[in-house]
Parts: structure tokens; C-alpha cells; sequence
């Protein structure tokens, strides 16, 4: 029996309370399906500037328990606001911090809004947790804090210079939680999520994900655009890995585990061409009436870094974290997903 096993075993006979913050975002209302499936109860918090209703009426109808209503209660708040996140934290056992504002691209058109997200709400959480006696403070840190470190594959102990205010501001992240683990003696671990995709993550908008993008546009026949040469590489992680790893954080029975920042990812590395060929395979075995495209190169986007591989071996070691899904296998259900809802 692996870890996770083990763990989820023991959260089907015992109970806790849970916050998720962002929770109508895209890993956050997956996260509220895991553990509704487990019997859990779970506090939600957001604000739904980008996140969605129907994000949590889905998770709640994928978890399929009849007791959801009283398991679940949903704060429609901001982090931002300090009493709002006192408030939300009140008697839970364990925060799964998810709320930011994502993307490069918004951090260098608004610097101040994606700081005032990511820095201010991010503390604000992390004094309620301190002021709650939270048991374990788990949040969403960022493989962009890697910035231009050259070395592949990366390691959590060498990070480079910021290549974007919202690496900055996940840098920060990490150096508060550090601080307060000394000064308070919290306990919290941070999770530097690469390439993550899977269920209910938004195709639309200036800002959304490479993968839900080329779906969208696949489906409705329109053109594909590659950033650069196709030749950048990723490593893609599947959604229910990540869900692994806030569950095995929150719950891990090992000090020395506690208060370390881990990289998400399965340690495989996918380039842009290969990208858009396995997606569109996909999608054309769901539905042969799909015409094959041909992608269209353009410019590179500002503050990308060119490759990224995840060393996971210290989250192995430490939390025994084993990656459910390879991209291959994590790309078989999600363009189920998408295909089924986006069509």
C-alpha cells in the first residue's frame, strides 16, 4: 500500500475540517471533489474574480455524496480582507491555500493588483492560520520561482533571479512561511505547482492555460498559436497528482517533512510540438469528424523560460508522493473532460 493509500484510508475513518481557498478555481474546486468524496468537511473561500460557481456546483456533483450540503459551506470573500480570512479559518484543522492571482502575462500588465493578491492576501492568510492554530498551513507556490536557474532537472534548494512580478510574488510566499515557521512556529509547506492541467480549467480568457486554450480552438476549428519555435518544454502534471500531494502535505506523519517547499510534476519533459500532436490525437479519437490543423508559430512571450523539468525525488523521499498520472494517462481524461464540456 502506498502512502497516499495509507492516507486517504485514514481520512475515511477520521474527519477533519478543511479550508481551500480558491476554491472555485480550478485546482481548488478539484480539491473540494477529493475530499467531499472522503466524507471531509470543508470551508470554501473566494472571491470569484476568477474562479466560478459552476466550478464548485460541478465538484459537488462529481463527488456524489448525499451529505454534501452539510459538509460543505462556501464564503463568498476575500483573502485580501483581513477579517474574512480570520473568519473563514476559525476551527479548521488544516488550510489548502489555492487563491492568487496565476499568470505571468497579468503580473507584468498589473504588477500592483497580482502583489496585492499574492502578497498581501497570502499573508493575511498565513497570520489567520498562525492566529487559528491551524495544525498545517499548505499552499500554492510556483515552479516560476526557479526563474533563470539554468540547471535541469530543478531542485528545490536552487532557485535563480525572477523573470516576472508574479515569481516575485511566489518567492515571497515561500520567504514568509520560512519566517513564520521560525518566529511562530507554524507549520506549512509550500507546493511549487510546473504545468498543471486537467478538469474544469478555463479555456477562455487572455490569461488561460496553453492546454484548455488548444482544446478550445481545436474543437471550434479555429487557428492554434505556438509561442516560439514549439521547441520550449514543460513538464505537465495532471491534476489528480496535485490533489495527491495537498493531501499527503496536510497530513504527513514525518517532521522533517514539514516547513520545505516540494516541486508538483511527474519529472518528464514535454516540448510545445509534442504538446499540441498528443492533444490533438486525443481529441480526433473522441471524435474522427475533428480535422487535423497545422499550428502557427509566433513570437516568444515575455518572461518565459525556455525549459522546465522537476526533480521530485525529495517529495518522494520526504512525503512519499508517487505520480498517479503520467501526461500520457492524465491526457486520456482530461480531453474527455474538455471534449464532453466544451463541444
Amino acid at each position: 500500500m502506498t502512502k497516499y493509500q495509507k492516507t486517504l484510508q485514514h481520512l475515511q475513518n477520521h474527519q477533519y475540517t478543511w479550508l481551500i481557498t480558491g476554491v472555485a478555481g480550478f485546482i481548488g474546486s478539484n480539491l473540494l471533489e477529493a475530499l467531499l468524496k472522503l466524507n471531509q468537511k470543508i470551508i470554501g473561500l473566494d472571491n470569484l474574480s476568477t474562479g466560478f460557481e459552476k466550478n464548485i456546483t460541478a465538484a459537488i456533483k462529481d463527488a456524489n455524496n448525499h451529505n454534501s450540503d452539510k459538509l460543505f459551506k462556501f464564503i463568498n470573500g476575500d483573502i485580501c480582507d483581513y477579517p474574512i480570512a480570520k473568519n473563514s479559518c476559525k476551527n479548521v484543522d488544516f488550510v489548502l491555500h489555492q487563491a492568487a492571482l496565476g499568470s505571468v502575462p497579468r503580473s507584468i500588465e498589473d504588477p500592483i493588483l497580482t502583489n496585492k493578491n499574492n502578497i498581501d492576501g497570502f499573508l493575511n492568510m498565513l497570520v489567520a492560520a498562525k492566529e487559528n492554530k491551524i495544525k498545517k498551513f499548505v499552499y500554492a507556490a510556483s515552479s516560476s520561482t526557479y526563474g533563470d536557474h539554468p540547471d535541469l532537472p530543478k531542485q528545490e534548494h536552487k532557485i535563480g533571479k525572477p523573470l516576472s512580478p508574479y515569481a516575485v510574488t511566489k518567492y515571497v510566499n515561500e520567504l514568509y512561511a520560512d519566517v513564520f515557521a521560525k518566529t511562530y512556529n507554524t507549520q506549512s509547506i509550500g507546493l511549487r505547482y510546473f504545468n498543471i492541467f486537467g478538469k474544469r480549467q478555463d479555456p477562455n480568457g487572455a490569461y488561460a492555460a496553453v492546454i484548455p486554450k488548444w482544446v478550445n480552438a481545436i474543437l471550434s476549428q479555429k487557428n492554434v498559436y505556438i509561442n516560439g519555435d514549439g521547441k520550449t518544454s514543460r513538464d505537465f502534471c495532471y491534476i489528480n497528482n496535485v490533489v495527491q500531494m495537498n493531501i499527503l502535505s496536510a497530513l504527513t506523519d514525518n517532521p522533517e517533512a514539514n516547513n520545505q517547499v516540494y516541486n508538483v510534476a511527474v519529472n518528464a519533459r514535454t516540448d510545445l510540438n509534442q504538446l499540441f500532436e498528443m492533444i490533438q490525437d486525443e481529441l480526433i479519437k473522441l471524435d474522427n469528424n475533428i480535422k487535423p490543423i497545422k499550428p502557427i508559430h509566433q513570437d516568444f512571450r515575455a518572461g518565459d523560460v525556455r525549459h522546465s523539468l522537476a526533480d521530485i525525488s525529495k517529495a518522494t523521499e520526504l512525503l512519499g508522493y508517487a505520480p498517479s498520472h503520467t501526461i500520457k494517462q492524465g491526457m486520456g481524461e482530461a480531453m474527455r473532460w474538455y471534449y464532453d464540456n466544451l463541444k
